[in-house]
């Protein structure tokens, strides 16, 4: 039997997230008996949930809204690309000291290759909104090779920021550059239910795209937005948030344990965990 560690998710609000059904289900298929809690903090709370986590010894932290930039000043040190985002999704107590990452990008990354068997290497991805999400999504889609990123946001100097963090193959674009690319992205949170941005107007008419493209949603709740339905019609391929919602838990899961996580039955649970609401 394991040594019993304690993990979880910090943030405000986090009544309704999955985290913690995903981190339980990892531990249950891996034999481990650790807990997942949830931790209710609000902004300004970051950096004594920081301290809390070194003092107490909390192995891991899922981290999310309005913690993570401020926990990303907080911890002893920042590794890959957080360095470039100033946030951090992920903290890990590591000989003491806390570690901040993030694994949204990579989460990204590794639910296009699983639902869709798709490499980035090369292509021509278009990405609407320029938010935290979005600059992680940037970073790993620069990371894997693409020939361009595309950013598309009503905020031009925010637009310009995402951009940068993909460094060369970064650009502000229009309309045009986005109907031109393989891959396009929605990382703002129009669609997402419970949201005032659910029934604004997108940024891109999804009713433009065509057979040509992937259409990727950032939001899982709904499993399939009204973007997607529409741009399922003009017969682009789509691809809803859970799996990089999965994809990101399981990243953070190997650090903590250093054990491949079980992703399947990450999903099996969260698959689960959604038909029951």
């Amino acid at each position: 039997m394991s040594t019993l560690e304690i993990v979880g998710i910090a943030g405000r609000p986090i009544d309704h997230s999955l985290t913690p059904t995903l981190q339980q289900a990892a531990f249950r298929e891996m034999g481990l008996a650790w807990r997942s809690q949830r931790f209710d903090v609000g902004a300004g709370g970051g950096a004594s949930l920081v301290e809390t986590m070194r003092h107490e010894g909390i192995r891991g932290l899922s981290v999310t809204m309005p913690l993570k930039a401020e926990v990303a000043q907080a911890a002893d040190l920042v590794v890959g690309d957080a360095q470039v985002l100033d946030t951090v999704n992920c903290l890990s107590l590591e000989d003491g000291q806390v570690v901040g990452l993030s694994t949204d990008g990579e989460g990204f990354v590794a639910s296009l290759h699983r639902s869709l068997r798709l490499d980035l290497a090369g292509a021509d991805v278009a990405l609407l909104g320029a938010g935290g999400a979005a600059r992680a999504v940037a970073a790993a889609v620069a990371g894997a090779g693409a020939a361009s990123l595309r950013v598309l946001a009503r905020d031009q100097v925010a637009a310009a920021r995402c951009a940068a963090v993909a460094g060369q193959v970064g650009e502000v674009t229009d309309l045009e550059g986005v109907l031109g690319a393989a891959v396009v992205v929605n990382a703002t949170p129009i669609g997402m239910s419970g949201t005032p941005a659910e029934s604004a107007r997108p940024l891109v008419d999804p009713g433009l795209l065509g057979p040509h493209q992937v259409a990727v949603d950032l939001i899982y709740h709904p499993l399939t937005t009204p973007w997607l339905e529409q741009a399922a019609v003009t017969g682009a391929r789509t691809l809803g948030g859970l799996g990089m919602l999965v994809h990101q838990a399981a990243a953070q899961i190997e650090r903590w344990t250093g054990a491949e996580a079980p992703v399947e039955a990450m999903w099996d649970a969260a698959m689960a965990e959604i038909e029951s609401r």
